[in-house]
């Protein structure tokens, strides 16, 4: 009390003191609920095991492999080696895709368009052949080679393959993939189109086709 009767004596208001000081307990207890949210987030996750130590996730924006889970936050760490601190709060009222939570298996698939003179009924088995020959395919579910339209410039095609290990990468796989099916496609000879455009001058006229 006295504190405050030698703050009014020397022309202080104690109006704005009041006024900054609720301010501050009102930005003080929403941290703190917030912080009190991702602990008892932490605890949820830790009791209901929707996530664990390994697990390959997507959260928002951010891909990895879980590495930490603490009553506060939880660790990713992406296949490029960077680690991300996840709130746990996000992980529990948010959408959470884990690639991991019954089994490790994913899906992954590669688009290719090849020539319409192209002997579609025997290529495809052949495709398929190649991509199952693929050290980090697995065996099942078999790779599958499907069409998926006729283009304008060739016959749209999908190979699609499954793998049981997401924490080592899509892209050397596809990449190898991709390459097995173009030595196949270099041994057969099979046209590989690409976009064309036909200029035609009729009577005198500049069109384009």
């Amino acid at each position: 009390v006295a504190v405050l009767i030698s703050l009014a004596m020397v022309g202080i208001d104690l109006t704005v003191l009041s006024v900054f000081g609720g301010a501050l307990g009102v930005g003080i207890g929403l941290g703190l609920q917030k912080i009190a949210s991702n602990y008892v987030s932490g605890f949820v996750i830790l009791l209901d095991r929707s996530l664990k130590i390994g697990d390959m996730i997507s959260v928002d924006k951010y891909y990895g492999r879980v590495t930490q889970i603490n009553t506060r936050y939880t660790v990713l760490q992406g296949l490029d080696g960077i680690e991300s601190v996840i709130p746990n709060e996000m992980l529990v009222s948010g959408v959470v895709q884990n690639f991991s939570l019954s089994d490790n298996n994913l899906r992954l698939g590669v688009n290719l368009t090849v020539g319409y003179r192209t002997d579609i009924e025997q290529l495809l088995p052949e495709i398929e052949a190649v991509v199952r020959s693929i050290e980090r395919v697995v065996p099942s579910p078999e790779p599958q080679a499907i069409v998926v339209r006729f283009g304008d410039n060739g016959i749209d095609l999908e190979v699609g393959f499954w793998i049981s290990d997401p924490e080592n990468g899509r892209g050397g796989v596809k990449s190898k993939v991709n390459l097995a099916i173009w030595r196949l496609l270099q041994e057969r000879g099979v046209e590989l189109p690409f976009p064309q455009r036909e200029i035609r001058i009729v009577e005198g006229t500049l069109s384009a086709k």
